[in-house]
């Protein structure tokens, strides 16, 4: 193989890696969203094994996410040149996973107290359990985080670990990402505008009035009004025919 095809062959393997990790951190953002939904039925009249179980596969399935796409733009980051292309697409994907580990390690935290709080292992625990009065559980938000799929799921096999080793586990990963990748967080800017919806809807809808929008204002109905100044010019006029 000459050079310039094994360039090609490079630069195509590096742009579907570079996909694969965006369809994972969407992925991962689907599945920490389900645990964060669920973990808020920890410890209601909702609690249960059921619940329990759900929260423990949904974890799993995301940190299998969190360790392929760590160990993919790890590669990335590390092989690539500055000014690399798709290298800004990397490095934004590398900080918006160091955001998700960090919201996810505190749905961790907050789930493994929660559990020690109402650990129902006996019948009698559900006797604590408070009835926040919510109706229905949550079996539709873990059959949605179970239908979330990653590009490298089918391949790899990962041991989840216990609870508290994956909170302790996370904090080494952040620190490992931070002393082996030179990305500072500022230098990475956004795709698109902040508040882009907000601000087309802004646009779509009526402008404020100005003031000689105001003065300009016309008369509804002429037929119904009696004895008001018809000259078009005459705005102050109207304005003292509609007030008296």
């Amino acid at each position: 193989m000459n050079r310039w095809r094994q360039s090609v062959v490079e630069i195509q393997t590096r742009k579907r890696q570079v996909i694969e990790c965006e369809k994972a951190q969407a992925a991962l953002s689907k599945v920490t969203a389900c645990f964060q939904q669920m973990a808020t039925s920890l410890g209601s009249n909702t609690d249960g094994s059921f619940l329990r179980e759900e929260l423990e596969e949904t974890r799993t399935v995301a940190y299998k996410i969190c360790s392929g796409l760590h160990r993919r733009l790890l590669s990335l980051l590390i092989e690539m040149e500055q000014g690399q292309e798709d290298k800004e697409q990397v490095e934004r994907h590398w900080v918006i996973f160091l955001s998700s580990l960090e919201n996810f390690q505190q749905d961790l935290k907050k789930v493994k107290v929660l559990q020690e709080i109402f650990p129902l292992t006996q019948r009698k625990d559900r006797q604590a359990l408070v009835n926040a009065g919510y109706v229905g559980g949550t079996s539709e938000v873990a059959a949605r985080a179970a239908m979330v799929q990653t590009p490298w799921l089918s391949l790899e096999e990962t041991a989840s670990p216990d609870l508290k080793n994956h909170i302790a586990e996370i904090d080494m990963l952040l620190e490992e990402m931070f002393q082996r990748v030179n990305v500072p967080l500022w230098s990475v800017e956004p795709t698109q505008e902040a508040w882009v919806e907000g601000a087309s809807t802004q646009d779509g809808g009526q402008e404020d009035e100005s003031l000689e929008d105001i003065m300009e204002v016309e008369v509804v109905s002429q037929n119904n009004t009696s004895g008001c100044c018809n000259h078009h010019n005459c705005k102050v006029g109207c304005l003292l025919c509609l007030l008296s």
